[in-house]
């Protein structure tokens, strides 16, 4: 057929292909296939290859292409990074796929950094650390060596680990390097804290004393409790210290003069444990920027109001069974939003604010299981074999860390938890220093230490 006769004929069957119905359509093509030979169909099927290949993300806005992103998960996402350079860019540039892919890792999110590529980073950095915490490799351990007799009293801040001994002394260390900045001769210590200038420490001899950390000497005795005293906390800004004793009172005095101010009575068992903290919520009873002391023995927590007036009366007092059957264990958490105690029955979380129970969390074999700091998105705890991380989003158990045999104590005061910042979200630069810290037999400190990134 002659070129001008062919296009002549081309034309018609087109007019005439394009008013067929689609059914039509498609048996007529169906027709031609099967009288197509292998040429033909070589070439149909390269040219089809071509056709139905679109680049959606290239065709389509950006904007469009960003809300079909959302739907792929992560890891879908960086297998796309390796199609094209074009890919690549498109999903690297989409700021909302991974901050939400890190919020869904636990990861502390500052919405004002718009920088996709910033956050990239940071999700392929969070899923690092979260394999190392599935694979049990996060973190490694370290020991200080310095006491000569029993360590029960630890506290931590900022770098620095403060440990009080049978040997009459209480030292200040730097965990990152292990070394001891400062000693000094004290008392007995049952609980310590400090600050940069003095330590305060509480004793198994009665009493409570403030010391200075440059030159060693006792600036403040804190006399009249009856009973060893387990608990310290003040604030200086109220110019208030208070102390929990096994004499059953909980006893605030002037920081800086060492007299008694008011002594709180109605525990029946040993106070284990006193904080003072800021109230963050509103409600019939205190408003936030109120201080509130709660002081914890063997089954109650009681909530009391702290200010510049000092005579006080309970508030609320808080339990987890009325006949006493469930004990609370001493390691008490409370952020001025909500208080956290864990007992043999699981982890109690109260709201504040109205005082009620929010939730109980069951872990596995829980009756051995203690608390050691609790945050938005996860939870630090141990047993006798282990330190735990619990996602509390879904109050599984994610993570697991092997420790030594330490000293066992029946009131539990010779482990604490290190940085708790992470607790509320990792975000890539909290995940670091001290996680851990245990009193050993040989009387030397055991710390786990976050590991560093690769």
């Amino acid at each position: 057929m002659e070129k001008k006769d062919f296009e002549a004929w081309l034309d018609n069957i087109s007019i005439a292909f394009l008013s067929l119905t689609d059914l039509q359509k498609n048996e007529t093509l169906d027709h031609l296939i099967s009288l197509s030979g292998a040429v033909q169909l070589r070439h149909l099927s390269n040219n089809l290859e071509i056709l139905l290949k679109r680049d959606f993300l290239k065709l389509l806005p950006l904007e469009l292409s960003f809300y079909l992103l959302k739907w792929l998960d992560p890891q879908t996402l960086l297998t796309c990074c390796l199609v094209s350079k074009q890919w690549n860019k498109v999903i690297s540039a989409c700021t909302e796929v991974w901050q939400t892919a890190c919020k869904n890792l636990g990861w502390q999110i500052d919405d004002s950094v718009q920088d996709s590529l910033h956050w990239k980073k940071v999700y392929l950095k969070a899923i690092l650390r979260m394999k190392q915490l599935k694979d049990h490799e996060a973190f490694e351990t370290s020991s200080l060596i310095g006491h000569s007799a029993r360590v029960y009293a630890l506290y931590y801040k900022d770098g620095l680990l403060c440990t009080g001994s049978d040997d009459l002394s209480a030292k200040l260390w730097d965990v990152s390097t292990g070394q001891c900045i400062y000693g000094i001769q004290t008392h007995t210590c049952a609980a310590v804290k400090f600050d940069e200038q003095k330590l305060v420490t509480g004793s198994f001899d009665n009493t409570v004393a403030c010391w200075e950390w440059s030159s060693g000497a006792k600036t403040q005795h804190f006399r009249g409790h009856t009973g060893a005293v387990f608990s310290v906390d003040y604030i200086d800004e109220l110019d208030i210290l208070v102390s929990g004793s096994a004499d059953f009172t909980v006893k605030v005095w002037a920081l800086s003069t060492g007299t008694c101010l008011n002594t709180l009575t109605g525990h029946t068992e040993w106070v284990t444990k006193v904080v003072l903290q800021k109230c963050k919520v509103k409600s019939l009873m205190h408003s936030p920027g109120d201080y509130i002391l709660l002081s914890a023995d063997k089954y109650e927590i009681k909530i009391w109001p702290i200010g510049r007036e000092i005579n006080c009366k309970c508030l609320r007092t808080l339990s987890v069974s009325e006949d006493r059957s469930i004990s609370l264990q001493p390691r008490l958490h409370f952020d001025g939003k909500y208080i956290v105690c864990s007992s043999a029955l699981g982890l109690y979380q109260w709201d504040f604010a109205s005082y009620d129970i929010l939730r109980v969390i069951k872990p596995p074999d829980f009756s051995n299981v203690s608390l050691l700091g609790f945050g938005e998105i996860f939870a630090l705890l141990f047993d006798n074999r282990y330190l735990y991380i619990m996602d509390l989003r879904t109050e599984k158990l994610i993570s697991r860390w092997p420790l030594p045999e330490y000293r066992k104590s029946k009131r539990g005061s010779s482990f604490l938890a290190g940085e708790m910042s992470w607790l509320n979200g990792l975000n890539g630069q909290n995940d670091t220093g001290l996680v851990f810290a245990t009193s050993m037999p040989d009387h030397s400190i055991h710390l786990v230490l976050w590991k560093e990134h690769g």
